[in-house]
């Protein structure tokens, strides 16, 4: 049976960190650290996420802001607010909740965040210096996964890692932190997507997987290997006939792979909680590097 890699009781430590540094900070008659949100319409997930992101604030000792546009908003309203973030001299870090709407140029509105604020580790310059294992903000999700594989020791240097998905959110900058020259890291990369041929051949060869697809249940027992490590950041609705009218489904069928895996990450609460307090850390991070925090 295999142990867990619980992404709530980690999540928990580093909040506890983070919120006794904003402590001191305090304490030393200084500002606390300033996240904003930027939310446009009104789609539920991203409601539900960006309160987490307010109430993840309120835990450690944030201050924190958020912006609500209607869905009609034009691209040039959001780039001036964008632009005012930027030039504030009270706000560290700030997020753009994804997906936009049709009328605004995704590409355009992550080009314009400036990249010391940019917590949520998506722009080009922020990408490249990970490419290129300089310092920068690492995306909040495959940060909170290194964190995980760090916290519990999994040895990853000259293991297989295979990625399901090349999203520029998890797939492809996680493909570049497992091969990356530190721990965790040092493994050999296969990146994995809708084209490749007999997915389950290289799956099967995994001594880590690390699945990113949306695909409520994808990954099988028979797929793996024996005493792989099953990392799941896929997080699906899943109607049914409960209260609620649904239950959160991850891309993983947890009860089979968990009698053959090594290690394994729960949904909920396995990468979801590393995600949200990565990017607390992100936030603290750009504020101890920021010329405005005095």
């Amino acid at each position: 049976m295999a142990n867990i890699l619980n992404g709530l009781i980690v999540s928990k430590e580093i909040k506890q960190e983070i919120r006794a540094e904003v402590q001191k900070i305090i304490a030393n008659k200084r500002r606390p650290p300033h996240l904003a949100a930027i939310l446009v319409g009104n789609n539920a997930a991203s409601k539900a996420y960006v309160n987490s992101k307010v109430k993840d604030c309120e835990e450690v000792g944030f201050t924190s802001s958020l912006v609500k546009f209607p869905a009609t908003v034009s691209e040039s309203e959001l780039l001036e607010k964008i632009q005012e973030l930027n030039k504030s001299k009270k706000i560290d870090g700030f997020i753009v909740q994804l997906p936009l709407p049709a009328q605004i140029d995704q590409e355009k509105i992550i080009m314009a965040i400036d990249p010391r604020k940019d917590v949520d580790g998506f722009h080009p310059e922020n990408f490249g210096k990970m490419a290129l294992e300089m310092d920068s903000f690492l995306p909040a999700t495959p940060f909170g996964i290194l964190t995980l594989l760090e916290k519990y020791q999994i040895e990853t240097q000259g293991k297989h890692c295979v990625i399901i998905g090349r999203s520029r959110i998890v797939g492809r900058p996680m493909s570049i932190l497992m091969g990356r020259k530190d721990f965790p890291g040092n493994a050999t990369v296969t990146l994995t997507h809708s084209y490749t041929k007999d997915i389950e051949a290289h799956i099967k060869k995994a001594d880590i997987v690390i699945t990113a697809l949306g695909d409520p249940y994808f990954l099988k027992a028979d797929m793996i290997k024996e005493n792989a490590v099953i990392i799941d950041v896929g997080i699906t609705r899943v109607e049914d006939n409960s209260e609620k009218g649904y239950h959160l489904a991850g891309d993983v069928d947890f009860d089979s792979c968990q009698k053959k895996a090594s290690w394994i990450t729960p949904v909920p609460g396995g990468v979801g909680p590393m995600t949200r307090a990565m990017l607390m850390k992100n936030t603290l991070i750009a504020y101890k590097t920021s010329v405005y925090n005095d």
